[in-house]
């Protein structure tokens, strides 16, 4: 079965638009327990625009499986190698974007990201890259220590047709083949939703998505516990079709 990470990080946005006490990330990840998340994923960004030092320090005591999306600085590292979260997902970061943008270039930073694997590791922290759906990306992450990748479904969910819709599946079906081959665990996120994950769940060697927004979005109207609960749903509906790759 695979498993659903539900990112909180939009919670911390509202509550950070009026710099105060709610609401409480830390209550939104225990519903988000509730509704049947298997894990809670946050990214401590270098400007704190959401998600602050005190809720991951809070979360990692209450929280079974934690994932800590973060770039590759010292600061971040030394935090993560402190707090010891279940798993460090490296993403590239950059102060203008909305959101992250695109899959970290391993080719282009293998000088910043080998070390900071490296620092991970040896606090036995289990260390996954978030890439975009290319075979090259894959192979060098495996090559500088990583024991999973996070492939970034942006072209998938942001196409425009069916045509560009379906060669993103591909690509993605492609590097997944190619990531289980070298022994990488592979998790998938980025702009997933009730609506489009279906596809994604029946790409063999999936083994986690990360989902935020949409869930987040869902839970400002129903309530966090149920919104998770319809994601996990929307993943099983197709769950028993046909795979996408063999």
């Amino acid at each position: 079965m695979i498993r659903l990470g539900v990112n909180i990080d939009h919670v911390a946005t509202l509550r950070q638009a009026r710099r105060g006490i709610e609401p409480e990330p830390v209550a939104a990840a225990m519903l988000a327990m509730l509704g049947g998340a298997d894990g809670i994923t946050v990214h401590l960004r270098e400007d704190r625009r959401h998600i602050q030092d005190r809720d991951v320090r809070v979360l990692r005591q209450v929280v079974p499986r934690l994932n800590l999306e973060m770039a590759c600085t010292a600061e971040i590292t030394n935090i993560a190698r402190e707090l010891l979260p279940d798993e460090a997902t490296l993403v590239p970061e950059k102060r203008q974007e909305l959101t992250t943008e695109g899959g970290l270039d391993v080719l282009a930073n293998e000088h910043v990201v080998a070390p900071t694997i490296e620092r991970l590791s040896e606090k036995g922290i289990l260390v996954s890259l978030f890439i975009d759906p290319d075979v090259k990306q894959v192979e060098i992450s495996r090559k500088l220590g990583a024991q999973a990748v996070e492939l970034q479904t942006a072209s998938y969910s942001e196409a425009k047709s069916e045509a560009a819709r379906l060669d993103a599946i591909s690509e993605l079906a492609t590097a997944t083949t190619a990531a289980r081959e070298l022994g990488l665990h592979v998790h998938m996120g980025h702009g997933l939703n009730y609506t489009n994950v279906q596809p994604i769940v029946r790409i063999v060697g999936v083994e986690e998505l990360n989902i935020g927004h949409s869930i987040v979005s869902r839970a400002v109207l129903v309530g966090m516990e149920r919104a998770v609960r319809e994601m996990k749903e929307a993943m099983m509906a197709h769950f028993p079709l046909a795979k996408l790759n063999k």
